[in-house]
């Protein structure tokens, strides 16, 4: 199914995967994947967990009626302006609560059923919040073995946390999966701002400013601000995100909060995933890592920004990236399962 590139860093993977041939372009894999979504949400309870800084968020854990605490659990880890409720995270949760495993999916602050419980926005570097949701997994289920996946912007987050613990990840997690993680910050900002992305730009500005009004509404007492009508992604994180969260100015916060000087450092099995024509990020930090044995790049030639749309009757079906996460996770789905 895939072969080693010649091209790449060392334990670079190049996987076969064959684009939707009415998407195959990569916006229309970014936009068609985030807007359709047949899946229904499993059930689910929400768990809310406390934080160091008084802070809570909210997970919505899915577990199956047969599931026992030794069964396997999988956290999942949304991107940028996501939540429980994504696509892609009601379709993998859904899955995998199908297939006998307990899908627990975090919410990073103040988003999904965790809008309202935090005062401090999420960002890139809050790695200890995913730390916190590893923590109360293995105090209520330590006997569970633990897969992360995270997507994005949650797939930067996974792999510093990883990176930052080293061996003692091995305590919480059996191994970590992310698609499309934008691990330099910096550089995935400057791809978002170039002129053939600005769509998406300009659609995550408008609602990163709803959730600041809500917030600010939520918090009267936060320092007041005030945001230009239209601003870039920089803009935004050096005139909000960064000095609301301690940090010098964007850069700061970029140079700060992105993985990849931490992913050499992670010890337990690791896989990465992205399509070379990813419009999001710059794909160019992970080609060019050399990394230890028990990390492993995989990229595919199309499939966009967590899009992955394949052609139907080939392996991995319409929705490729959901069963090559499953596989990785270990659950094998029947083709008529794979929408």
């Amino acid at each position: 199914m895939h072969h080693k590139g010649t091209q790449m860093g060392v334990r670079h993977h190049r996987l076969a995967f064959y684009p939707f041939p009415l998407a195959a372009g990569r916006h229309a894999q970014t936009i068609i994947a985030s807007q359709i979504n047949l899946a229904t949400s499993p059930p689910s309870t929400t768990r809310v967990i406390p934080l160091c800084d008084g802070d809570q968020l909210a997970l919505e854990v899915s577990t199956p009626p047969t599931w026992q605490p030794t069964d396997p659990t999988v956290v999942l880890i949304h991107g940028l302006c996501g939540c429980h409720a994504s696509p892609y995270m009601i379709r993998m949760a859904h899955k995998l609560w199908s297939s006998s495993i307990r899908a627990v999916r975090m919410n990073m602050r103040g988003c999904g059923s965790g809008e309202g419980l935090a005062r401090q926005p999420y960002h890139s570097g809050r790695s200890d919040d995913v730390l916190a949701v590893l923590a109360d997994l293995r105090h209520v289920a330590p006997q569970s073995p633990v897969t992360a996946i995270g997507f994005s912007l949650g797939g930067n987050l996974l792999l510093k946390l990883a990176g930052e613990l080293q061996t003692e990840a091995a305590t919480y997690l059996k191994q970590a999966v992310t698609v499309s993680p934008p691990v330099d910050l910096a550089a995935s900002v400057r791809t978002f701002s170039q002129p053939s992305n600005r769509v998406y730009e300009w659609r995550f500005i408008r609602s990163l400013k709803a959730a600041v009004a809500a917030r600010h509404a939520r918090f009267p007492d936060l320092p007041a601000i005030s945001l230009p009508k239209r601003l870039s992604l920089y803009e935004f994180d050096n005139l909000y995100t960064a000095p609301l969260c301690g940090f010098a100015d964007a850069d700061d916060y970029y140079a700060r909060s992105s993985a990849a000087l931490l992913v050499p450092q992670i010890s337990i099995p690791c896989r990465i995933l992205f399509a070379a024509d990813d419009p999001l990020i710059d794909t160019r930090t992970l080609d060019a890592m050399t990394l230890p044995s028990n990390v492993r790049v995989y990229h595919t030639l199309r499939g966009g920004h967590l899009g992955f749309l394949g052609m139907p009757g080939r392996p991995g079906g319409y929705r490729w990236m959901d069963a090559q996460l499953l596989e990785w996770v270990g659950v094998a789905l029947p083709a008529s399962a794979l929408t």
